[in-house]
């Protein structure tokens, strides 16, 4: 606040919200929940009289939400900036960035993955239920049958880690599967191999069978040799993907 001496008195006069301030306004609004997922926020022009900043300073501010994911803007007769409902794909999202930057690598990914999935897979042991039984037992099986694309391959054969995932009861856990999983797919997708060589029919089998037993010592030994397995696979598969990937010059 700005202090300033008018006929003699001094007024305070409210300091112009910078656009960092703006963005954590609305975005304190939005996690209060003033402002649901499906939800239009104000206007340009309302936003603009209610922060008395120029347009310039709200559409950075919005641009900013839109980027972190709260929000998304819509063209059109009903256009404008609707909330979105926050969920791992913003994360998931930052994982394949910092991967096509060369900011991590695979074997820095491999790693994570040999100390957190056995552990998902111990705990999922311990929190088998019938529904859980039967979802486990539909995607084993539905990875083991042969699949027309590269891509249907690549969903049926990452249900069981997502399942494992909930399972564990850990949203966190889960938020890092789902983003190693969705930089999986980014790398396999550019590589483009042969399905039936990048992960044979099966690799899931024993650590399904381990948990549906409610053995949770056996459960994370089955997932620490798949996870070795795959780990090495993927890891060739980022030696190509360097190899191959475009240089541009300007």
């Amino acid at each position: 606040m700005h202090l300033r001496r008018q006929d003699g008195y001094i007024q305070a006069r409210q300091a112009v919200p910078s656009f960092e301030e703006i963005v954590a306004q609305l975005k304190q609004s939005i996690l209060m929940g003033r402002f649901k997922p499906g939800d239009k926020l104000p206007t340009e022009r309302d936003l603009v009289e209610q922060f008395q900043v120029s347009r310039v300073a709200i559409r950075e501010a919005l641009r900013t939400l839109e980027n972190s994911g709260f929000i998304v803007t819509r063209q059109g007769a009903n256009g404008g900036a609707y909330v979105t409902d926050l969920s791992f794909e913003f994360l998931a999202n930052a994982f394949v960035d910092l991967f096509l930057a060369d900011k991590i690598s695979i074997p820095e990914l491999h790693r994570v993955r040999l100390i957190i999935e056995p552990e998902i897979a111990r705990l999922a042991a311990l929190a088998i239920t019938p529904d859980f039984t039967q979802r486990l037992m539909k995607a084993l099986e539905a990875e083991e049958v042969p699949t027309s694309s590269l891509p249907e391959d690549i969903k049926m054969k990452t249900a069981v880690h997502y399942i494992l995932a909930e399972m564990c009861g850990n949203r966190f856990l889960e938020a890092i599967v789902r983003s190693s999983m969705k930089l999986t797919h980014t790398l396999i997708q550019m590589v483009n191999p042969d399905p039936s060589g990048m992960h044979p029919a099966g690799m899931h089998r024993p650590v399904v069978e381990a948990v549906l037993t409610g053995d949770p010592e056996a459960s994370s030994i089955a997932m620490h040799k798949h996870t070795l397995e795959f780990g090495e696979i993927l890891i060739k598969m980022e030696k190509t993907y360097r190899e191959k990937k475009p240089t541009f010059a300007f």
